[in-house]
């Protein structure tokens, strides 16, 4: 009688366990938006709420992936670049170079819908971190959550590196980065807000 009444309680627990749904976060809900190409949502929360998720890895990413999906959209073998840019999306669906390069793909490809989809979501990225601020100052830095988003900022400015130093003012991180503009051969200087990816840092070196 009592295991029976054990096995009634377990089969009453798995079932309102599996009954109970599963909580979205705040940017699996922006995210479902993005993919319907929702053109109200602000890609500046979308990346901010990405920070607070497990899979946020600032200094992560399949690097050897990156390279081999470059170098199949250099060498106009668009069908690897797709492929490999969407094997890039699954892990981090907010990788700005892959997201250009399945704009490129899908448009040497002809597929024209899923080209502007990819246009959509990577110009959204890009003027999210642009409309973050100037980046003249440190006070008016580009706030942004990974280097890349500060390299392919500059490709996008059609500016060349040259020189990045890290500076710490009033209690935030910044990356002063030195640039060249080929097209007037003058150097520019800009800020880049760090304080997320710093943060990630700091509690990964502590566990």
């Amino acid at each position: 009688m009592i295991k029976s009444i054990l096995v009634l309680l377990l089969l009453a627990t798995t079932n309102l366990m599996a009954q109970e749904p599963v909580q979205k976060t705040t940017y699996d809900t922006l995210l479902e938006r993005v993919k319907k190409s929702d053109q109200t949502v602000d890609f500046k929360e979308l990346r901010l709420a990405y920070t607070d998720t497990t899979k946020y890895n600032p200094y992560g990413g399949d690097k050897g992936k990156r390279k081999t999906m470059f170098d199949a959209l250099n060498a106009k073998q668009y069908d690897k670049a797709l492929t490999d840019a969407t094997t890039i999306l699954d892990s981090n669906y907010l990788d700005l170079n892959a997201h250009f390069a399945a704009l490129v793909s899908n448009r040497e490809l002809g597929n024209a819908d899923k080209a502007a989809y990819h246009k959509f979501v990577f110009t959204g990225l890009v003027n999210s971190i642009k409309n973050s601020g100037d980046g003249k100052t440190p006070e008016t830095a580009f706030v942004v959550i990974s280097t890349d988003e500060e390299y392919v900022l500059f490709n996008v400015l059609g500016l060349r590196v040259q020189n990045q130093a890290l500076i710490k003012e009033k209690g935030h991180d910044y990356d002063k980065m030195t640039a060249l503009d080929p097209k007037t051969n003058e150097t520019v200087v800009y800020y880049f807000n760090i304080d997320k990816p710093f943060g990630w840092l700091g509690k990964s070196l502590k566990n």
